[in-house]
């Protein structure tokens, strides 16, 4: 019976696509409903994350991304151009870039200082989260190929610019300050997954691992299914992963002619990174020559900020609605995994945040707690997956993705963010 039951869960995307939804407005309807009898404190704790969560989900952006993410649930037909979504996409990242590089222009040397020890503190830090997320893949996924297990660390231990921008508009709405220093810690922290990705997997080759990427002892996985995902014959993962990233048609010859160097160029110069980085040092030029220099330039970028971020969310609900549909046939225990894990690594970010804070005697705005326990919790949908097609093509190329955009991606934007926020308060509170 349990056997038929396990079957039929995997069979029906429906269900899983329940339960997301559910998690989305279970805080809905609490919110909407009287506190029950709790202790003083505990009633006024618990009140605390339910309004950062009202704060969160009844704003214009995420209203937006539940939209979007209503549309293919409900079978809408409405075909988001991926021309738009690749304009909205430049014009915020270079937007952030451009905010950040004004604001690090006006910091003193002093700061700029505790801002690079801080970068490297993130840099490490994600880098120990993807090799802690591929050891509980090993623990509790054993259905899961160990490449997979590698690359879906990889995009664990990397991070989220849509997540990211969701979390700062937030911040930016509730008027609650942050390290101006914060965008370029999203593209530190987005290399150290890549690496990791990279390290665990060249010690799986070395270790004998096939062509088709199975280990000497996974010979049984391999004769059941040669993908977990029975993939559409009418949708190409290759190209949908193209377009989220911004890049052109990929060569599949190209593969497995990669080099180091075409490796380390995906890693540090693929397209979302560079428009970041460039919009930073345009941002930090311009705003060193005088405030007048920059005026007219922020009616752009940062006067049309919220409602460009409100379109883009749009986009994301649908296609993180899409990316739920690949998870029909995985291991329960991968979903529980995308779903659990991001409250994990974000209680690690919210720790070393403060560790860092007490140690260098400097605090920290609450805005910085958050950014940078949303930054350890979210999952890669740019960086990581181009380097994964170019350097692991044996690898999942949907699984990853639908863990990252399908259930991470919605969790993080809806009930994360808000739990980060209460949690980065109740630290600050007790420091």
């Amino acid at each position: 019976m349990f056997v038929k039951t396990t079957k039929r869960f995997r069979s029906s995307s429906y269900i899983i696509m329940a339960a997301l939804a559910m998690v989305v407005l279970l805080p809905m309807a609490i919110a909407a409903t009287p506190m029950l009898s709790y202790h003083h404190a505990e009633s006024a704790q618990f009140m605390q994350f339910l309004a950062n969560v009202k704060a969160n989900l009844f704003k214009p952006l995420l209203l937006f991304f539940m939209v979007g993410l209503c549309i293919p649930l409900l079978k809408i037909h409405l075909d988001f151009p991926q021309s738009i979504y690749q304009g909205l996409t430049i014009y915020l990242l270079i937007s952030i870039g451009w905010h950040g590089g004004e604001e690090l222009a006006v910091l003193p040397p002093n700061e700029l200082v505790h801002a690079g020890m801080f970068m490297l503190v993130g840099f490490l830090t994600n880098a120990v989260i993807g090799l802690l997320a591929y050891v509980i893949l090993r623990a509790f996924v054993p259905s899961f190929r160990k490449i997979d297990s590698a690359t879906v660390a990889a995009y664990y231990g990397s991070d989220s610019a849509g997540t990211f921008l969701t979390c700062m508009g937030t911040l930016q709405a509730l008027k609650i300050t942050f390290a101006p220093f914060m965008p370029v810690m999203l593209a530190i922290m987005e290399i150290p997954g890549c690496l990791v990705g990279l390290f665990i997997v060249s010690r799986l080759r070395k270790r004998g691992m096939d062509k088709d990427g199975y280990m000497p002892d996974e010979m049984a996985l391999k004769t059941k299914a040669q993908s977990i995902i029975n993939a559409d014959p009418n949708r190409d993962p290759v190209k949908e992963e193209e377009e989220l990233a911004l890049e052109e048609p990929f060569l599949r010859s190209e593969a497995a002619n990669s080099s180091w160097k075409s490796i380390a160029k995906e890693v540090l110069l693929n397209p979302g990174l560079f428009l970041l980085m460039s919009g930073i040092l345009v941002g930090f030029i311009s705003r060193a020559q005088g405030a007048s220099v920059v005026q007219e330039d922020d009616r752009l970028f940062v006067g049309l900020f919220q409602g460009i971020l409100c379109l883009f969310l749009l986009e994301m609900g649908m296609t993180a609605a899409k990316r739920m549909n690949d998870l029909k046939q995985a291991d329960w225990r991968f979903i529980a995994f995308a779903l659990l894990a991001p409250n994990l690594f974000a209680c690690i970010g919210l720790v070393v945040c403060h560790v860092f804070a007490l140690a260098t005697h400097q605090a920290m705005a609450e805005g910085t707690y958050v950014l940078f326990a949303v930054l350890c919790a979210a999952a890669s949908y740019i960086a990581v997956p181009a380097v994964q097609r170019l350097a692991i093509p044996e690898a999942s190329p949907t699984l990853p993705l639908a863990a990252s955009l399908g259930v991470t991606f919605v969790y993080n934007v809806t009930i994360g963010i808000p739990l980060y926020m209460f949690l980065a308060q109740q630290l600050i509170c007790h420091h």
